[in-house]
């Protein structure tokens, strides 16, 4: 079993990312950009990390397509895939690179479902939230994988568990 935290557009909250990474000590940890950090930041090291449209460090990739715990991921911010419209473009971009996983951000609300073979996750907006949950005041994810599942449960900015935003998807 393995934990992961996926978090995006901090905005330049960098102690927010602090703060989740020591409370919620996880295995491995994915950014899916608008950090608005540079990409030699120590927060990084050890991470998986995408330039957002609000990143302008061009040392940071667009995309990454690392496979961990027996997973391919497909991370992304998701500008250049048209997120804000629907998951189609970003769908096509998981069945070419063949992502068990798909991280973004951008729209800065959360998204936990499966599409056509894909489990698509964002994290919402740690810093600065839009749609049905900003209330909560900043989200993020983390992803527990087993050899069966894979878990999704949305975390508050003080890395407090959302009761309600838990989903789990059947591993193929």
């Amino acid at each position: 079993m393995a934990r992961w935290l996926v978090v995006s557009d901090n905005h330049g909250d960098r102690e927010i990312l602090v703060s989740l990474r020591q409370a919620l000590k996880p295995d491995a940890v994915f950014h899916c950009g608008d950090s608005e950090m540079e990409a030699a930041d120590p927060w990084f090291k050890g991470a998986y990390v995408v330039q957002g449209n609000m990143d302008f460090d061009s040392e940071l990739p667009l995309v990454e397509t690392p496979t961990v715990d027996d997973c391919k991921v497909l991370l992304t911010h998701g500008h250049y895939d048209a997120v804000h419209w629907d998951l189609t473009k970003l769908k096509l971009h998981a069945d070419e690179v063949q992502a068990d996983l798909v991280f973004f951000g951008h729209t800065h609300e959360l998204v936990a479902e499966a599409v056509g073979g894909h489990v698509f996750v964002n994290p919402g907006s740690i810093s600065q939230p839009r749609g049905e949950y900003r209330q909560l005041g900043g989200t993020c994810a983390v992803v527990t994988v087993t050899a069966d599942q894979w878990d999704v449960q949305y975390y508050t900015r003080d890395a407090q568990p959302v009761t309600d935003l838990d989903f789990s998807f059947k591993r193929p």
